[in-house]
């Protein structure tokens, strides 16, 4: 049985060096996959490369990430089995609903960013312009790996659960749609898996590729599974249900399911709780569940 390969592609801002990522990514998703399924996860340890992430972020920002910065919140998030009443609460925020309204209204009147836009949505709103006006052909750039995985994967006959993350949610989408209606390629994804994404933000939806065509044409034709987790208190991830923006891809039987879950993220940093975070995630059980379900369909044990 070939080997099942999950393809991760990071969110925005800078990531550490390929490396410490990836070993910080597989520390988090194999702990995961152990509270679930602890034979998936001595499966997963010992085929490292049965996990991989693309490579992005460092074409588009030109600088890594300290990893000394990530590593005291992984360890608190593996050393902590569970979300405690703290964190539930916190990501249940009044301030944090304030701020998700003035988001809303931001996505819906793109003009208001100016007066309601802190600096941080600043910063996010100018890199999603980067990249979905390909300014500099640097859309096209960091697509190219992700698209020279999946093909490889496909000629290896390699079953693909393909993890998008934040924009990298948007990069999966845009590299399966250019692969399926501009170069006709005939790979399949087993299971898109999306995190924290915000395909279903209207200013994204207004830059994604397949927008401008009408019908099924908007869409991939290559994805079999649609999975989309999104976390409580998430300020990226505006509008939660994939299942109801993409409808008319269920309708037309390009995928067989589009399912939503809500998940809690703990991860914190310097005590912070970050619930975009890429390695609260990966821990989360219920992603990890989905994880393992799928792995079990694809590695049988000897």
């Amino acid at each position: 049985m070939t080997k099942p390969l999950i393809l991760f592609v990071p969110g925005m801002k800078p990531k550490p060096a390929p490396a410490q990522h990836h070993d910080a990514l597989l520390r988090c998703l194999v702990e995961g996959l152990r509270r679930v399924d602890p034979p998936v996860a001595e499966r997963l340890q010992a085929a490292p490369d049965s996990f991989v992430r693309t490579s992005w972020t460092y074409a588009f920002y030109k600088t890594y990430r300290d990893i000394a910065i990530d590593l005291p919140g992984i360890a608190q998030l593996i050393a902590q089995p569970a979300p405690t009443t703290t964190d539930v609460r916190e990501a249940n925020a009044f301030a944090t609903r304030v701020r998700r309204a003035a988001y809303l209204a931001i996505d819906a009147v793109p003009f208001l960013a100016s007066r309601l836009a802190n600096a941080d949505m600043r910063v996010t709103l100018r890199d999603v312009q980067r990249y979905v006006t390909n300014d500099n052909g640097i859309a096209d750039t960091v697509r190219a790996d992700l698209e020279e995985k999946l093909i490889a994967a496909h000629t290896a006959g390699r079953p693909v659960l393909l993890i998008g993350h934040s924009l990298g949610s948007v990069i999966a989408w845009d590299a399966l749609w250019g692969l399926s209606r501009e170069r006709q390629h005939p790979l399949q994804v087993d299971v898109l898996m999306t995190l924290g994404s915000p395909l279903g933000n209207r200013v994204i939806q207004r830059g994604i590729k397949g927008r401008s065509e009408t019908g099924v044409a908007r869409y991939p034709d290559n994805i079999r599974r649609w999975v989309n987790c999104v976390a409580i208190g998430e300020l990226t991830a505006l509008d939660r249900r994939m299942r109801r923006d993409y409808a008319e891809m269920l309708d037309a039987g390009l995928v067989s399911s589009i399912e939503d879950y809500d998940v809690i993220n703990h991860y914190r940093e310097n005590g912070r709780l970050l619930v975009h975070s890429e390695y609260g995630y990966l821990v989360n059980e219920t992603t990890a569940g989905l994880i393992a379900d799928w792995w079990r369909q694809h590695d049988a044990p000897a």
